[in-house]
This record gives structure tokens, sequence and C-alpha cells, in this order.
């Protein structure tokens, strides 16, 4: 079994990819893709290698269809595309199966890189093929996301832990994943001794028994590994380490929340390869709506969006000038949580004491508490909830 398969490569990236994988790598022009089966034929006869590389000498308009079909027929294995490019470019590749772009000068440290993310894709596919209805059963890692800033995502997703946390003690560890601007600890009224940059260094990234002593501990049982320090300590996080991390929580915990950046970033992307089950966050307004619809739509293309997706709008007033049938017809799907704007919100985040720590009876609370009984093993009473039966919660 080879490692790497190359199509089209120029001899320098074959270099780095050779040394990058100990010379375990098979070399193919352009031309062997017309023979009989094409490129999953290819792929056959090199023994299934986990990256499939596809260079210049492969045109764009072909190599897009070919990556498309290797993400469906083989999810473990990463297409790289070589390629000068900027942001448009990275965007249509990802939308077509590709997992990495890299420029036909690039050095042999970002080939390293590529190959690095590619084994632990490969590896998290193996395992989740060996073990997926266990981990259906017993783990849910819960990425809460928003397209946009402002929605109350990190509101959802702490009072989501909180609720867990409380339902079943040790249970649930929240993970700040906002790596430059994340506010958890904040919204906790924690002052973390450890933050995430701290927890994927040294023996905290590999051992967990080190892991869960960098993790702080609220009130109300609920673990938390809160976000960065600085901008700058944040950046050096990168998406490798996101991925061990959540691995290593995700066998520890029965749950795993991780509030992440508004939009779509790599750390976000590599959260959602493990994760269960997406809470996608947003408010009634026309560009939080179809930024929800946009983020769906790219999610779906990329394979990465779970099959347990819960549908949060937030802070609803009635003369917003939209209705929740106006949204649901654009999103073509329902909504599982409605929530309305009410005063008990402002007061929580200011003091930091989640609504589901206390004993509130507002409609947002029991809103929320519908939906962490939504992600019980044994689901209580929700006559009129707002799951499996949307509706909006009466002010």
């Amino acid at each position: 079994m080879s490692q790497v398969l190359t199509v089209g490569v120029g001899s320098h990236l074959t270099g780095a990819f050779t040394e990058a994988v100990g010379g375990d790598l098979v070399t193919l022009d352009a031309a062997q893709l017309d023979a009989a089966g094409g490129l999953l034929a290819r792929i056959a006869e090199a023994g299934s290698p986990f990256v499939v590389v596809l260079g210049p000498d492969v045109p764009q308009d072909r190599a897009f269809p070919l990556a498309g079909r290797v993400d469906v027929a083989l999810p473990g294995t990463s297409v790289v595309l070589v390629a000068e490019g900027g942001p448009e470019l990275w965007v249509a590749a990802m939308r077509a199966g590709i997992r990495d772009v890299l420029g036909p000068d690039a050095d042999p440290g970002d080939v390293a890189a590529v190959v690095r993310r590619a084994a632990t894709l490969a590896a998290a596919h193996e395992e989740a093929g060996q073990h997926a209805a266990t981990q259906a059963d017993d783990h849910r890692v819960i990425v809460v996301a928003s397209p946009q800033g402002g929605a109350g995502k990190t509101t959802v997703a702490t009072n989501l832990a909180v609720g867990l946390a409380r339902a079943a003690v040790g249970s649930t560890v929240l993970v700040d994943l906002d790596v430059q601007f994340g506010d958890v600890a904040g919204a906790l009224a924690m002052t973390p001794e450890y933050t995430l940059p701290d927890t994927v260094q040294g023996a905290a990234s590999y051992d967990p028994l080190v892991l869960k002593t960098f993790l702080g501990r609220h009130p109300s049982g609920l673990h938390v590994l809160a976000g960065s320090d600085s901008p700058a300590a944040g950046d050096a996080v990168t998406a490798d380490q996101v991925g061990r991390l959540l691995d290593t929580l995700g066998r520890e915990f029965r749950y795993v929340v991780v509030d992440t950046a508004p939009g779509l970033t790599a750390h976000t992307l590599t959260a959602l390869e493990q994760a269960t089950d997406l809470v996608l966050v947003s408010r009634l307004d026309v560009p939080g709506v179809r930024g929800m619809r946009k983020e769906l739509d790219v999610l779906t293309e990329l394979h990465l969006l779970p099959a347990a997706r819960h549908l949060v709008l937030n802070a609803v007033e009635s003369a917003g000038g939209l209705s929740t049938t106006d949204v649901e017809d654009t999103l073509g799907a329902p909504l599982d949580v409605v929530l309305p704007r009410h005063s008990a919100v402002p007061v929580s985040t200011n003091t930091g004491v989640p609504l589901l720590h206390g004993d509130n009876r507002d409609p947002v609370t029991r809103g929320l508490q519908a939906m962490v009984a939504g992600f019980l093993p044994t689901p209580i009473d929700r006559r009129g909830g707002l799951f499996g039966r949307r509706r909006v919660a009466s002010r």
C-alpha cells in the first residue's frame, strides 16, 4: 500500500512528497487517467493511498469532477490540488471535495503539513468506521456555529453545555474554538488558569489525564476549555491540533460542545469532521437567514453536514418583518428552536450566569431547556416543546 499517489505533478513537489512519506509514493502521468476505470481504478492499483495529488498537468475542469468522485467513494482519501490561485479557487476547490491546495513551488514544510492533515483525516475515518455504532449511542460532539457574529451563538452554546452538565455530572466539556475572540470564559464568569493554546502543546496534547487538569470547572459541573488570551496566541493553534484535541475529548466525555467563530474557519471545518450534531444559530433578519442557507449549502457540498442538525432562530421579535415560515421556506427545512427576544438574556450575559444555571422561568429558558432535552439519552416529556415540533416560545 502506498501513502501518496501523484498525477501530473512536477519533480519539485514529487520530491517533497517522497520525503514527507519516506518514499512510499506512486507517480503517474496525467495521460494514465484515460485508462480503464479512471482515477478510482488507479487509486485501487496504488493500494488506496490516503493522499491523491492532482498536478498542473491535470486541467482544473477535469480535476474538480475527479475530486468529487473520490470524495464520495473514498471519504478517507484527501485530494490535493496543485495550482496557483486565490480565495475564489479555494472556495471552488473545497466545494469540489478537494482538501488542500498547494502552489507549484510549495516548500517541504507545507507539503509535510498537508500529509499530516490527510493522515489525521484518514485515521479519523478509519476509527469512525470501526466505532460508528458505539459512538452514535454513547458520545456526541456538538458544534455550535453561526454564519455571522452577534447571533447569540455563545449564549446558546454555554447554556446547552450547562444544561447537559447538570443532567449528568462530569459528562460534558465546552470548548471555545473561536481562537481569536472567543469569550466562553466571560460568559461563564470564569477566570481560566489554562487556555486553548496551552492544551495543544506538551503532555496535555497526548495524555488525557494531563489534559483534564487543564480544564476549568464551572459550578454546574461543566468542564470548560477557554479560548486564547490574545488573537496572536490563538492564531498559533492549528487545525491538526484541534482535530487531535477533539478526538481525545470525544473519548473522555459523553458530550463535547464546541463554540466556534462566526463563519467557516479551518478550525470549524476540522470540528465538523468529527461532529455528530450541528447547532446552527441565526437571528431573524435577511442577512442572517441567507447566511444560514449558504452555510448549509457549503457544508453539504463539502460533505461536512452532520446527519443531526438543529436550526436555531434567536432573539425573535414579532415586528421584524419576517416570519418563521419565510425562514423555513428560504432554508428548505423546518426550524427546531425559536427563541424570543427577552430581557433575561442581557442580564445573564452581563452577570456571567447562564439561564440554565438558575431557576429562571422566562420563555428563553424554557426553550433552552427543551433544546437540552433533545440531546439527552432518555427524552423527558417535551409536549409543546421546541424540538420535534417547532413553535415560538410564548412571551
